[in-house]
């Protein structure tokens, strides 16, 4: 299994004949070295509607025909630009044909905004996704802050790989990530959602130096960079 970082909080997952990826920005991304139209991805998953999350969502699924696994108001919502959409919500798990897809919780806001006409279309409940497949779990935390609840995601899942936030202001930052790798007990964490903007300016090799010190796997991935399972 591959695991590509495409910045901010997209990742390309491959494996056997299956694509996803998750939380797909790539235009407008800065740091992106991938453009939509190279992706080829069956199942488009998503934690939340903010714009740096769904991004390039309806792109892709149209050049792939891709279903998009999102939060149901999410999932409605661009059901109705057209896509194919499976719907899910907080807790629920479903099989797909490439594995097991649960949502957690997570405290942040799920909107889309609407700069021109000053608009918020409200989307639901943000979401952090449990992954299993190829006998692999994986922990994407979407935009969250930190909360005890991750206790229970870790006795409750044995955690191959974690993706947690760290860039701070918006979701968690390097601290309270620190102690969100040790309560979800992953076998490797990758940071995530940070270095994009100014505003969420964060040292990632800092950070897995200090999941180190606590004997946590770390592992840095710039944009365009991957790692196996």
């Amino acid at each position: 299994m591959q695991v590509i970082f495409h910045g901010q909080s997209c990742f390309e997952i491959q494996h056997d004949n299956h694509n996803l990826i998750i939380d797909p920005f790539l235009s407008g991304n800065p740091v992106a070295k991938t453009k939509p139209e190279e992706i080829k991805a069956k199942w488009i998953l998503l934690s939340h509607g903010h714009g740096d999350h769904v991004g390039d969502t309806v792109a892709i699924a149209k050049k792939n025909d891709a279903t998009v696994i999102a939060p149901n108001e999410l999932a409605v919502w661009l059901s109705w630009q057209g896509l194919k959409a499976h719907p899910m919500h907080i807790g629920g798990g479903h099989h797909f044909p490439f594995g097991r897809v649960q949502l957690t919780q997570a405290f942040h806001g799920s909107a889309h905004i609407d700069e021109e006409k000053q608009e918020i279309v409200y989307l639901g409940m943000p979401a952090g996704i449990l992954l299993t497949l190829g006998g692999k779990t994986l922990y994407h935390a979407g935009d969250t802050a930190l909360f005890s609840d991750m206790k229970l995601i870790g006795m409750q899942n044995d955690v191959d790989l974690a993706m947690l936030p760290i860039g701070d202001n918006f979701t968690m930052g390097p601290a309270d990530a620190l102690l969100a790798a040790e309560w979800v007990g992953a076998k490797q964490v990758v940071p995530m959602h940070y270095n994009t903007f100014p505003l969420i300016e964060q040292d990632g090799e800092a950070f897995t130096q200090r999941l180190e010190a606590k004997k946590i796997r770390g592992t840095v991935l710039e944009p365009g960079e991957s790692l196996r399972l």
